[in-house]
């Protein structure tokens, strides 16, 4: 028998249980590229930063997902900032549905946030993409 694996997609978009989470969006990061794959963590610490560094003017939700087609480790974390795949990132280009909430998530300390924030813009500056396709 095989345990349920829970992932998570956290965002600003505002969606329903049903929903689709598709490629070929603007990015929500780095230069806002069409986005080949669609990204989800099955950790909510993940998820969380996902919530809170997306752009848009939305309050950071966390969503439940279900991929629907295969996933594979997300290189822009996996080996690279992280041996192995500590963050349990992942990426697809297959749709994610959404089929629940998280409502009650702990967002970091504003100044957490804020060293996320100078680092990623510091990354920026040295003209390194947050998101590689």
């Amino acid at each position: 028998m095989t345990d349920a694996q829970t992932y998570y997609h956290g965002t600003k978009a505002d969606l329903n249980v049903g929903d689709l989470i598709v490629p070929g969006h603007a990015s929500n990061f780095g230069k806002r590229r069409q986005a080949l794959f669609i990204y989800l963590t099955a950790t909510l610490d993940a998820a969380t930063w996902g919530a809170e560094l997306a752009v848009g003017t939305g309050r950071g939700r966390i969503y439940i997902v279900e991929p629907t087609g295969p996933i594979e480790d997300d290189p822009n974390l996996t080996d690279k900032k992280f041996p192995g795949n500590i963050t349990r990132s992942y990426r697809s280009r297959s749709p994610f549905r959404v089929v629940g909430e998280v409502a009650d998530w702990q967002g970091h300390s504003p100044e957490r946030l804020k060293q996320m924030q100078d680092r990623i813009e510091e990354l920026r500056q040295q003209g390194v993409e947050a998101i590689e396709d």
